[in-house]
């Protein structure tokens, strides 16, 4: 069973919207939130997790307060489209924790990574670390001055 074969009703969706605005809430509090039983939303809650669409539970963190005050959305261009390059690439990119959201993407670029950094200095040693190993045609970089919505929940 895959996300795409599940169907999901009213009260799956007031369970998922529920667990992305605070996925700490106990069981018997989900199941008060959305009129179940606890071993009615207990079932739900497995056969969504094993259909794929629940992936975890995470909770979020406030970058400034870890002194994460950058955020810098990487722009990468390059010549080189094979198999063996996107491999290093992908274990590049991954290697390095402060690069926390990764996508190959259509356009004028083939890359859109979102770095944090507690600073330039430190936005400029990811970069370094970043293109040491990689041969990259182009990288821009775009430097946010506020997040206006950040972790947005999905519109389920």
């Amino acid at each position: 069973m895959n996300a795409m074969t599940v169907e999901l009703d009213v009260i799956d969706r007031k369970m998922l919207r529920a667990l992305q605005r605070d996925a700490s809430a106990s069981q018997r509090d989900l199941a008060e939130q959305v009129g179940l039983s606890q071993n009615a939303c207990w079932r739900r809650l497995k056969r969504l997790g094993e259909s794929g669409i629940i992936k975890g539970r995470t909770i979020r963190l406030d970058p400034a307060e870890l002194g994460l005050g950058l955020t810098v959305f990487m722009m990468i261009r390059t010549r080189n489209h094979s198999k063996a390059w996107l491999d290093q690439f992908r274990r590049e990119a991954l290697a390095i924790d402060s690069i926390i959201d990764i996508y190959r993407i259509a356009g004028d670029y083939d890359y859109m990574l979102k770095v944090m950094a507690a600073d330039m200095n430190g936005f400029d040693r990811i970069y370094q670390r970043l293109i040491q190993n990689l041969e990259l045609e182009t990288v821009t970089s775009l430097i946010t001055m506020e997040a206006i919505a950040d972790s947005r929940d999905l519109p389920v």
